[in-house]
């Protein structure tokens, strides 16, 4: 649960820095609102790239389990064997 909150209050943060980049390319078009809207789009991708590599690592270390499509679809498959098999011989 812990993990899930932490997702939800970076998507949250995501979203007011891309709000606030976007405020400051609308605001003005001054060298300093130039400066803090790549601040602030900086900031948004290092977020992004830090929620990536977190969601990785929880999805590696068991923390977090995928369900739905994707869980279906990788359940459905069947283990390939690894040496392949004659039955002719």
């Amino acid at each position: 649960m812990p993990i899930k909150i932490f997702v939800i209050v970076a998507f949250l943060a995501i979203l007011v820095s891309l709000g606030s980049a976007l405020f400051h390319l609308v605001r003005h078009k001054s060298d300093e609102d130039s400066r803090k809207t790549a601040k602030a789009l900086t900031f948004r991708i290092g977020l992004s790239l830090g929620l990536f590599i977190l969601l990785v690592l929880a999805l590696a270390t068991g923390l977090i389990q995928p369900h739905g499509l994707g869980a279906r679809m990788h359940a459905d498959q069947k283990p390939a064997s690894s040496a392949p098999q004659n039955p002719g011989r």
